[in-house]
């Protein structure tokens, strides 16, 4: 019953990202639930006549770019007869770039841009927004990163995960957002225009335990409060 199940099978995997070609690609830790049901997916011969009943990863040396899953199937050969059977299907790992990183290879690849700028001499805010951009994996779909003396540029692939982006660095610090678009390339026979997208997110000046000046004109608005105050706490 195992003649028709393939014994070697082809794991595509970029090796940048280390994400596997599902489609699409994904991420996927060794010996994980994930990468198991990936490689089931990838052995020919299971189906209704040929059931799986179970699988397994077969411990390999982490650099020897394969993987072995031993499964267990079984197949009704007469009336009430099931007949089972174990094998080895051993996955060769092939070496790829999906197509993200062949983006973040090529100049000019990216559509959107987010723009982080903070006008203070200091860099506090933007250490406290970079533990957090990687606490909750907001870099995910970045393609590269630029540092500039006011910020940090962050480019994209897509505006949707340029707005994404924008969105989450507006639920962490306070910031004024300003929208824009430049005109790259059109095509007059299609009449489709191409573009770049630019968001800029201009973040609160003021952090915590800064003593704020508070102007005569002002300070009447906040119910005659002193002229020079300490925050305690930003929030947005």
């Amino acid at each position: 019953i195992i003649d028709g199940i393939s014994r070697q099978v082809a794991l595509p995997r970029c090796r940048n990202c280390g994400r596997y070609q599902r489609p699409p690609w994904t991420k996927a830790e060794p010996e994980s639930r994930e990468l198991l049901g990936l490689c089931l997916k990838r052995i020919k011969g299971i189906g209704k006549d040929v059931r799986l009943v179970d699988a397994s990863f077969i411990w390999t040396e982490e650099h020897s770019m394969r993987i072995r899953v031993k499964i267990t199937v079984q197949k009704e050969v007469a009336a009430q007869s099931v007949l089972q059977q174990t094998l080895v299907v051993e996955f060769q790992i092939v070496n790829q770039q999906c197509e993200e990183c062949q983006k973040s290879f090529t100049p000019h690849a990216w559509s959107s841009i987010v723009q982080v700028r903070q006008k203070v001499p200091h860099r506090r805010t933007l250490i406290m927004l970079e533990q957090l951009i990687l606490k909750n994996d907001a870099h995910a779909k970045v393609l590269s990163l630029k540092q500039t003396p006011e910020g940090l540029d962050f480019h994209f692939g897509q505006r949707s995960h340029a707005q994404r982006f924008s969105d989450f660095v507006g639920s962490c610090v306070p910031q004024s957002v300003k929208n824009s678009k430049s005109l790259i390339s059109h095509d007059a026979s299609s009449n489709s225009y191409q573009y770049k997208y630019t968001i800029l997110c201009e973040l609160c000046p003021v952090c915590s335990d800064d003593v704020v000046y508070v102007p005569k004109g002002h300070s009447s608005r906040l119910n005659g409060a002193a002229p020079l105050l300490l925050c305690h706490k930003v929030t947005n």
